[in-house]
């Protein structure tokens, strides 16, 4: 199979979707693999390495689509990149449809085949491919929250963990998941008071084992959180309902009985997000303020940090893009894990969740693989 990397163009998104080591693997398989030029170089990885690892660099996107019969990339496709997609051509990135209905709708017309990071599940229904950038995710959003705490930013001013002699920040994280505990480790190990909520008894079993004794676990319900984010120094979102839109959890209302200064860091975003006063924001301009609550809603957060991101995602998207490249995604589609990551097929959406949040026509993968 010929295989296109393709390089990003969202703003301050220095990720790439294969490491040169990445191109080694599928080059040892067979696969050939076009690299568009400098699509490494915000992760640290320059043409040379990928030429060395045995790809070939193209000059523009438009060669990349052209030639390739997979294209995979970090990011969902961007309106510069819909003309340039060929019908049955295979795109494999992160989609997140349910919360772009232009890109959804975009994407249909185009004729190809939607492979979606995000939505292919592992065992015990778990995200294998969106894990790692969970992880990155979580663990930035403590950190990012931190920061802009500081009244350099317009925040509180206060220390997360404190000194002896005052007392450390109170951190709500919303959602016990993979981002969820990466925040709530990252914030216990920072010395804050830390309060992580979920809707599974078994989560918060785990997590109180698990979790240090700065960390209190709690049963998730709208009136828990309304009660905890009054006195909130920083509240994480960190919901997910796969392949789906986020549920609005803190309203404008709520909103309204936080500390001003306070921060919100929304890691749902990408998914519409989970505040009800969330928008998509960029590294450049990462916060605004609604009531004087200080709001973080970068929709590729993981890009701040591209040589740890990209690493990361490559060494979980590399075995699928193996397993497609190796035997096509008709014939992989046996696995139901990864069936769930196909969003969309030529022109009918097999992804439930994306029909379902736009009000689209369902239609089942099995009637469209012969």
């Amino acid at each position: 199979m010929i295989v296109g990397i393709l390089k990003e163009i969202k703003p301050q998104e220095n990720r790439v979707c294969m490491t040169p080591a990445g191109v080694d693997m599928m080059k040892a398989h067979g696969h050939t693999v076009y690299v568009e030029k400098n699509a490494g170089l915000g992760s640290g990885f320059d043409d040379k390495k990928y030429i060395e690892a045995g790809a070939k660099i193209l000059d523009t996107p438009q060669e990349i689509f052209k030639i390739s019969d997979m294209v995979m990339h970090v990011k969902e496709p961007q309106p510069s990149e819909y003309g340039f997609i060929k019908k049955d051509q295979i795109v494999f990135t992160y989609l997140h449809l349910a919360a772009d209905k232009q890109l959804t709708l975009a994407l249909l017309k185009t004729g190809s085949v939607g492979i979606a990071y995000e939505t292919i599940e592992g065992p015990n229904q778990s995200l294998p491919l969106l894990a790692p950038m969970s992880e990155v995710a979580g663990r930035l959003a403590t950190q990012e929250g931190a920061k802009y705490l500081e009244r350099t930013f317009g925040g509180r001013g206060c220390l997360l963990g404190g000194v002896p002699g005052t007392p450390g920040a109170n951190v709500v994280v919303i959602g016990g998941g993979v981002v969820g505990i990466n925040a709530a480790k990252i914030a216990c190990g920072m010395g804050a008071n830390v309060t992580i909520l979920d809707m599974s008894i078994d989560r918060l079993r785990y997590l109180s084992d698990i979790m240090p004794a700065n960390c209190t676990p709690l049963m998730s319900s709208p009136a828990t959180i309304r009660d905890l984010v009054k006195e909130a120094d920083l509240v994480i979102g960190a919901v997910l309902v796969a392949g789906a839109k986020a549920p609005k959890l803190i309203t404008k209302e709520m909103l309204s009985t936080m500390k001003k200064g306070a921060v919100i860091v929304d890691v749902a975003i990408d998914q519409g997000g989970c505040f009800e006063t969330s928008k998509p924001t960029t590294h450049n301009e990462p916060i605004y303020k609604v009531d004087g609550v200080i709001h973080y809603c970068v929709a590729n957060m993981p890009g701040a940090v591209p040589l740890t991101s990209t690493m990361a995602l490559t060494n979980a998207t590399l075995p699928y893009a193996l397993s497609i490249a190796n035997n096509g995604w008709k014939n992989i589609c046996e696995d139901d894990g990864f069936a769930k990551g196909i969003n969309y097929v030529g022109d009918k959406l097999v992804c439930k969740p994306v029909a379902d949040a736009f009000g689209m026509t369902y239609t089942l993968l099995e009637s469209l693989i012969k």
